[in-house]
């Protein structure tokens, strides 16, 4: 069995906690039950010794898997990992998901989206990476009463995400502390009517429109602080015809978005600008999680 997950953009600039996407870029995992558990990783983190004996998956997994089976049964994980760690592309939301969504399928039990998505808020209290990570495309998401409501929206295959993926990482919970305890009405307003125009750029497919909708007086400035260099990431997508530039997630990959014919030439210049620097061009996805039986 084969469960698979994709990479996730969070915030998109004005949408804090609330807005994301998915992009093609997935981790695997493969299972089957074993007389002895066993753990592979294979690409990112097959060099990290601690994510074999502290592994959130197995974590995640056996605590489910134990609540619905009332048994415990050992099982070879076979993990196939492309999303870099701590660098703003989700990386733990797509374990979580996976996670809760393989112990479900060992116990026999098929259960919806919309479930496992509910189910992953228990480990993430914010959906705006749990959410495009399970649904897939453009997600608009809020939390009321311990679950998720949101709204999709199909992303077309003629734009291409580029993302930009500094030799340094961000760490969540420290770029957390960096922002303010507290906002103006002013910058507050300007947030609510940004991301307000964001959502309505992107389910009316005015792209053009992103370039203004997604900027943002919450939290990009605060956490590119960290890694400078990040000013000049967006500054160079920008004039090279992006159509959004924004902090991914809580950085610090840089994602950009912008039509197919110009996404490589945005690419090689940020190459060439950042040559330390890892530039994808991606499609973006549109089916979330997918488990293969």
């Amino acid at each position: 069995m084969t469960i698979s997950v994709p990479a996730t953009s969070a915030n998109l600039g004005p949408g804090f906690d609330s807005l994301g996407l998915a992009v093609d870029l997935r981790n695997e995992v493969e299972f089957h039950p074993s007389k002895f558990f066993s753990v592979s990783i294979k690409g990112e983190g097959e060099n990290n010794p601690r994510l074999k004996g502290n592994n959130l998956f197995v974590s995640i997994f056996n605590d489910h898997y134990n609540r619905l089976t009332q048994k415990k049964q050992n099982f070879k994980f076979t993990f196939y990992n492309q999303i870099p760690m701590s660098r703003g592309l989700g990386s733990s939301s797509a374990v979580i998901v996976s996670a809760i969504a393989s112990a479900h399928e060992a116990a026999g039990i098929r259960v919806s989206k919309r479930r496992i998505l509910n189910h992953a808020l228990f480990y993430e209290s914010h959906p705006d990476n749990i959410t495009p990570a399970v649904m897939g495309g453009f997600n608009a998401a809020t939390v009321e009463k311990n679950k998720v409501f949101s709204q999709r929206k199909h992303l077309p295959t003629y734009l291409k995400a580029i993302v930009t993926i500094p030799n340094k990482p961000i760490n969540t919970l420290k770029a957390r502390t960096l922002l303010p305890k507290s906002y103006s009405k002013e910058n507050a307003i300007y947030n609510l009517s940004h991301t307000a125009l964001t959502v309505g750029a992107f389910f009316n497919e005015d792209w053009e429109m992103l370039k203004l909708a997604a900027q943002d007086r919450f939290h990009q400035k605060a956490r590119m602080k960290v890694l400078p260099e990040l000013f000049s990431v967006q500054k160079l997508a920008y004039e090279s015809g992006a159509l959004m530039s924004t902090l991914s997630g809580s950085g610090s990959t840089f994602f950009s978005m912008a039509y197919d014919e110009d996404s490589a030439m945005i690419a090689n210049k940020l190459k060439q600008k950042f040559p330390d620097f890892i530039v994808k061009t991606l499609d973006f996805d549109n089916n979330g999680l997918v488990i293969e039986r």
